[in-house]
């Protein structure tokens, strides 16, 4: 079985395409999406394509890696395995499925990127990779959580490409090293990273739900040591915790026994934080002798933070309010997106399948879509690059806001 989205519909040179099979033949179901395609954007040559495929297809990621060089003419071809697969409205968490997405991306630079890591290195090799240069552009990345150090990835790009913002996902479908797959135009790997540079006339919006709502009040910290809170206003941290928690009444304080975590401010200077202005991380211990809290990332003194509760619904108000804040910003309208949702969403956290996608939809339109369940997400928050859980991340493409032509 074959789902074409309608290819996107517009005017401008910048032109997206995308599809979905079901199929547990492998052959076939490539076959089927290069035809799809093709039916929705025509002959010639994609600038750039991904392809995201269920655990079913891994073994085979060879001749998906082989007949997409065959059968599409594509300059720049990425994927990898998921835990689950995405595509338009549909979200396919179990079942057997592959999504094909391609982009025609006219005057734009499109840079593959691969990244292999070894223990015995004692800093990240990027062979291969462009210069250092403060050029604003867009890095699409695919990691294996397995064997890709991803922060040290981010901190060295940061300092690379000052100016760069990446999006992506961590393969998934497999369960220890060397079980994921990645495509990188006819290579296969079961490690490491691949990923593509943007840079020319194109806008890449990106959208980052961390799916949170802030609770209890806004403290200093004002005592900590790497990952561990003592103190926060001056009181013990893990004292500060028992108070929000006890302040929580019904669903809520159920929800906070799995899903309170921690949100820091990226930007201290801001007058008042509103959503986006938090990274969340994860509370992942306590000392109670010492008073003090686990988080997972390094905290420092003098920054400002709040609890956090996710649940289904502030998860979903969340994506809800992003999408339509980043609509309402931009002049020019989406043409196609890529959605890297967390395999901790979905329709175990949600209770019905399809929200992230739906909502994506929704708000963006009756755009091409294709994406996966991932291990972790990649985005910015406050314009710096994170990983992240529990997290939508989502890339829009579109022209830039300022592009003469659309005017």
């Amino acid at each position: 079985m074959i789902t074409q989205p309608a290819q996107s519909q517009t005017s401008t040179a910048l032109r997206f395409a995308s599809a979905l099979s079901r199929k547990t033949d492998t052959e076939a179901a490539v076959r089927d999406l290069a035809d799809a395609v093709r039916a929705q954007i025509g002959q010639g040559t994609f600038d750039l394509a991904f392809v995201f495929f269920s655990a079913h297809h891994s073994e085979k990621s060879h001749l998906i890696s082989t007949m997409m060089r065959e059968e599409l003419s594509v300059e720049v071809c990425l994927g990898c395995s998921g835990e689950g697969i995405i595509a338009g409205a549909e979200e396919l968490e179990t079942s057997a499925a592959l999504t094909l997405w391609v982009a025609c991306l006219p005057q734009v630079r499109v840079t593959p990127l691969r990244l292999a890591f070894s223990q015995s290195q004692d800093q990240i090799q990027m062979a291969g990779w462009p210069e250092s240069s403060a050029e604003a552009s867009t890095f699409i990345l695919l990691a294996d959580p397995f064997t890709t150090p991803v922060h040290d990835v981010l901190s060295v790009m940061a300092d690379r490409y000052p100016n760069g913002k990446a999006v992506g996902g961590l393969a998934g479908g497999g369960h220890g090293a060397g079980e994921n797959r990645l495509i990188k135009n006819g290579e296969v790997f079961n490690g490491g990273l691949v990923g593509v540079q943007l840079t020319g006339p194109i806008a890449v919006r990106t959208v980052i739900s961390q799916g949170c709502c802030p609770i209890g009040e806004r403290y200093v910290v004002t005592k900590a040591e790497q990952n561990m809170v003592y103190e926060l206003g001056g009181q013990s941290a893990l004292r500060r915790l028992q108070d929000v928690f006890e302040s929580l009444e019904g669903s809520q304080r159920r929800d906070a026994h799995r899903a309170l975590h921690f949100g820091i401010a990226i930007d201290e200077h801001r007058s008042r934080f509103e959503r986006g202005d938090f990274l969340v991380r994860n509370l992942v211990g306590a000392d109670q002798k010492a008073g003090a809290i686990a988080i997972g990332d390094l905290v420092q003194e003098g920054q400002t933070v709040q609890f956090q509760l996710r649940d289904a619904k502030s998860a979903s108000d969340d994506l809800h309010v992003l999408l339509a804040a980043d609509r309402a910003k931009h002049r020019q309208p989406p043409l196609g997106a890529l959605l890297f949702s967390c395999c901790g969403r979905g329709e175990g956290l949600f209770g019905c399948t399809h929200h992230d996608s739906t909502v994506v939809r929704e708000r963006m339109g009756q755009i091409p879509v294709a994406g996966f369940f991932a291990q972790g997400e990649i985005g910015p928050v406050g314009g710096k690059n994170f990983l992240h859980g529990y997290t939508a991340s989502v890339a829009i493409f579109s022209r830039p806001d300022d592009d003469q032509e659309s005017r």
